[in-house]
């Protein structure tokens, strides 16, 4: 999770659109990246803890602050404003095996994305010699959006920038 809260994070700068609410007829451009995470707690319910300037964080930071929320939502100790001023969500259908799902938006925000589970797939490379079948960690991405606000192109947009910045991810770089 804090390589996607990253990756989303590094996206909604570039997007600003997807980082945004509404408020009757006017759209508030929001000026920090506040991602909220879907922790499941161990009654069964859901609750969204929120990483606050998430844009501003390295990889430690997130991973710091995420693991902190997770354990204190599992544990009921979130304080109020734990939960409060999110401008994006990120859920995890993956951690439950599941491949895809439809994520509801946390309004007043205007997208939420879905993980889904990392599997081992043949998949289609091309190579200069020509195609071939490789074994690859595949998963698929869900982004729900508000059609107010976003429309598919730009909602496609983001969502392929988000899995560039995966694909792109260098596990040998510093943290």
């Amino acid at each position: 999770m804090p390589i996607f809260t990253e990756a989303v994070a590094a996206a909604l700068a570039e997007f600003p659109m997807l980082n945004s609410s509404v408020d009757g007829d006017r759209i508030i451009l929001k000026k920090d990246i506040n991602i909220g995470i879907a922790v499941a707690k161990p009654d069964g319910n859901l609750i969204v803890p929120v990483i606050k300037n998430a844009e501003q964080k390295n990889l430690v930071g997130i991973t710091k602050d995420l693991n902190r929320l997770a354990n204190a939502a599992r544990n009921n100790k979130l304080a109020i404003e734990e939960i409060q001023g999110g401008t994006f969500t990120i859920t995890n259908f993956g951690s439950f095996r599941n491949l895809i799902g439809t994520p509801i938006i946390n309004q007043p925000q205007v997208a939420i994305l879905a993980t889904g589970s990392i599997e081992k797939k043949p998949a289609v490379l091309e190579t200069p010699t020509g195609d071939v079948i490789a074994i690859r960690h595949l998963m698929f991405l869900s982004l729900s959006y508000d059609h107010r606000i976003v429309d598919g192109a730009l909602g496609g947009a983001f969502l392929r920038k988000i899995a560039d910045n995966l694909e792109q991810f260098d596990i040998n770089r510093l943290v």
